[in-house]
């Protein structure tokens, strides 16, 4: 880094990404502030800058400073270990020194101190503790917490539809069928779509709820898909449709005497194509002799499918928001609740980079068809077709909050 490179950081003031500290901050405090930086985007502290850009500069040998930093803040406070960059520069009033932190690939990020751990993360120019909220993100981000396997509290064995049960255990060549209440509570547990039977008050996991209950948003609010259609091209209080549908993600399916499956029930997906057809598709009439009447999609109802599939199959479940779909006058919008899992970023995705937050949910709809074999589809079926069907490209927008994905109608679906 530069000297003009450092003054100009100094000059825009702290932020999410940047934070001033004197030189002479305790080595917890300090350590707070990277692991806030570390369990967020990364960042960089300044040593012997004031909260207001005053450069007081740092008095301690760099030998001295730079062993302390990496001794006994890094490699005594911080849990699990991570390497930044250091380095000082010399200003006109003083050497500041900048730390430099990616962000960590090893969550959540941890300060070990007088025999406590605290977990702290990044709001804004301010780093606090993580509320109990935050920390179950931050430990679902590092690969250490499965919120599918939650329980969900109020949730019984009668909450989930055991003809649906069956038919995924033929699906799978299970050929022994639990008989009693007792033998279903133990097979879902080995499945982990109920969690421990031997507890006074056993609970359906979050995975076997929207998997296979009835009406998962009437215990688990935020299950289910949110559709809603504007006729202009931003939200506006008159809305076409507007609705928040329910139901298992799977389908009711039953093996023929010929051994074939047959659905036999409709499932989430198809209740929310079915709402999605008259705004998204037109009926129009072919000039074949026949004069056949066809369904015209403005996108290519594949690609709709995958990302909706996979908006519902990678959500983060430690938030309380739905999936959206929105329809607007000239695109499509397919919004998933929670950042990217697993220091994943939209280029490692549209590459065909694989990673699941939700293992247990993904197997299952990959059981039922609904999952691309390789887990490839954003790179393999959803950019490719959009190409061409009406030439051109889906747009991503990942952040803390969300994954959105953008369609646009191109001209000639108008």
């Amino acid at each position: 880094m530069t000297k003009e490179e450092l003054l100009e950081i100094i000059l825009n003031g702290e932020n999410s990404l940047v934070e001033f500290k004197r030189d002479e901050i305790s080595p917890a405090k300090l350590a707070k502030e990277v692991v806030a930086f570390a369990n967020f985007k990364g960042g960089r502290i300044l040593l012997g800058v004031e909260d207001d850009g005053t450069i007081q500069g740092i008095q301690r040998d760099k030998e001295q400073l730079e062993r302390w930093v990496m001794d006994t803040v890094f490699g005594r406070y911080i849990h699990p270990r991570i390497i930044p960059i250091y380095e000082e520069i010399q200003t006109d009033k003083g050497r500041v020194a900048v730390i430099t932190l990616s962000e960590g690939t090893a969550k959540p990020y941890v300060v070990r101190s007088k025999d406590r751990e605290d977990y702290y993360i990044r709001s804004g120019s301010i780093s606090r503790q993580a509320t109990r909220e935050q920390m179950a993100r931050l430990f679902e981000s590092g690969g250490m917490l499965f919120a599918e396997k939650l329980p969900v509290s109020g949730s019984e064995l009668e909450s989930l539809d055991q003809n649906r049960l069956k038919g995924f255990l033929s699906l799978i060549g299970d050929k022994e069928t639990p008989e009693n209440n007792s033998d279903w509570q133990d097979r879902l547990y080995q499945l982990g779509f109920f969690n421990d039977p031997t507890k006074e008050n056993p609970f359906s996991t979050i995975a076997g709820l929207v998997l296979f209950g009835y009406s998962p948003r009437k215990i688990l609010p935020q299950a289910g898909i949110r559709w809603m259609a504007f006729e202009g091209d931003e939200k506006d209080y008159e809305a076409l449709d507007d609705r928040t549908l329910d139901g298992p993600l799977v389908p009711l399916k039953i093996a023929s005497p010929a051994g074939r499956f047959e659905t036999v029930n409709n499932d989430l997906f198809e209740f929310l194509f079915g709402a999605m057809q008259p705004i998204l598709s037109k009926v129009t009439i072919g000039f074949d002799d026949s004069f056949r009447r066809e369904r015209h999609w403005f996108y290519p109802i594949d690609a709709v499918r995958e990302a909706i599939v996979n908006a519902v199959a990678h959500r983060d479940w430690t938030r309380n928001e739905e999936v959206e779909v929105v329809s607007y006058s000239n695109r499509l919008e397919i919004l998933s609740p929670g950042a990217l899992p697993n220091a994943m970023t939209v280029e490692k995705m549209k590459g065909g980079q694989r990673s699941a937050r939700n293992p247990l949910i993904v197997n299952v709809l990959r059981d039922f068809g609904f999952v691309d074999a390789r887990g490839m589809g954003v790179r393999n079926k959803i950019i490719p077709l959009l190409r061409e069907y009406n030439k051109t490209e889906p747009e991503f927008q990942a952040t803390e909050d969300y994954l959105k994905v953008i369609f646009y109608k191109g001209k000639n679906n108008q």
